[in-house]
């Protein structure tokens, strides 16, 4: 149980991290201004917020999945396949990255919080072929779980990460010539066709009680003409519309969208806040991720999704909203169905409340 906890970083790892301009007294600091709690609300008020959540921060019934063979995706096109919240494959021709794979079942290091919906959790590390590069956003164990990493680590050639987050690694048994730990606005070139950057987002990290000893990124990804923004966690801020004046257009963002609230408005984005990071960005398509496998908030499950569209559409978005584990072709007219559109009944967010694009 210990283990799954990680380490924090020591030694030149440590002494690499102190000479980051992002670093200062002590820990890691955001671009802009940011508090987990800007408002001071108290710890009780958030805990018993938590505690009596509605039910429907859960969907009433299994949710709707497929389960693609990722060994049997066309070389010759992009695939790409969501596995529920900030869980991703991607197939580039011949060229396959998965992003943040939490397959244990759980988004936290105890059984009682945390647990992945019914129909979210059919794929498991088993299912994952080989990799060229796995990307590790941030320390969180809603995107880097123990468990998984155990089991696929061997399977990925290269691994790309931020500052600091190696340590984790290191302890779990990945080696070390294999990690490459990125500050923001480094690179790390993976052949001669493929680059990843490591950018800014406005987060936080920590796998205990002391926060911020690892950094927490969003990543450009490059890959002959193809740019596919990976947002990670992220509150919204003007970084965005930075990296998109640098790096955009991008063909595919993948944005964050869900566990949302009023008590950390700065740590991650509203869904009308991801349409608007999507504008800066110049994505020219869209999947919004972080919900639909846990419920980690204290929103309806399915209010992001409801809440993204409605936004998106008004400002003339392309985006795609896979069912868990449905292969799609970033190049295809892709076909949406609201497959989300069921709920129980104290759910404001049930059917009929969309307007799909």
């Amino acid at each position: 149980m210990v283990k799954r906890f990680g380490k924090n970083p020591q030694g030149e790892r440590l002494q690499r991290i102190k000479s980051s301009l992002h670093y200062r007294d002590g820990s890691f600091e955001n671009v802009e201004n940011t508090s987990v709690n800007p408002d001071d609300v108290s710890m009780f008020r958030i805990l018993k917020k938590m505690i009596f959540r509605p039910s429907s921060v859960e969907p009433s019934e299994e949710l709707p999945n497929i389960k693609s063979d990722l060994s049997g995706l066309d070389s010759d096109e992009i695939s790409v396949v969501w596995f529920g919240h900030s869980s991703y494959f991607i197939q580039l021709k011949d060229f396959r990255i998965l992003v943040d794979p939490v397959f244990s079942g759980n988004a936290s290091p105890f059984r009682f919080f945390g647990k992945a919906f019914k129909g979210a959790d059919h794929f498991n590390a088993e299912d994952i072929p080989p990799v060229d590069l796995l990307i590790l956003t941030h320390d969180h164990y809603d995107h880097l779980d123990y468990p998984s990493i155990k089991k696929l680590h061997e399977k990925a050639a290269t691994v790309v990460t931020s500052l600091g987050v190696g340590a984790h690694l290191e302890t779990w048994g990945v080696k070390n010539d294999k990690i490459n730990e990125l500050d923001w606005w480094e690179e790390h070139r993976v052949n001669s066709e493929v680059k990843v950057t490591a950018t800014p987002s406005r987060h936080f990290s920590g796998r205990g009680i002391k926060r911020a000893q690892t950094l927490w990124s969003s990543f450009v990804l490059e890959a002959g003409e193809t740019k596919i923004f990976i947002g990670g966690d992220s509150g919204y801020d003007g970084t965005f519309r930075k990296i998109g004046s640098k790096f955009g257009p991008f063909d595919l963002a993948f944005l964050e969208c869900g566990q949302f609230g009023k008590y950390w408005p700065q740590i991650h984005m509203f869904p009308e806040q991801t349409a608007q990071a999507a504008i800066d960005l110049e994505a020219k398509k869209v999947i919004p991720v972080h919900w639909g496998k846990f419920g980690l908030s204290y929103h309806p499950w399915n209010e992001p999704i409801q809440r993204f569209i409605t936004a998106a559409d008004a400002a003339g978005l392309n985006y795609m909203i896979p069912k868990i584990g449905e292969a799609v072709d970033l190049n295809s007219e892709y076909q949406q169905e609201p497959w989300w559109l069921f709920e129980k009944k104290d759910n404001k967010y049930g059917a009929g409340q969309a307007t799909l694009g």
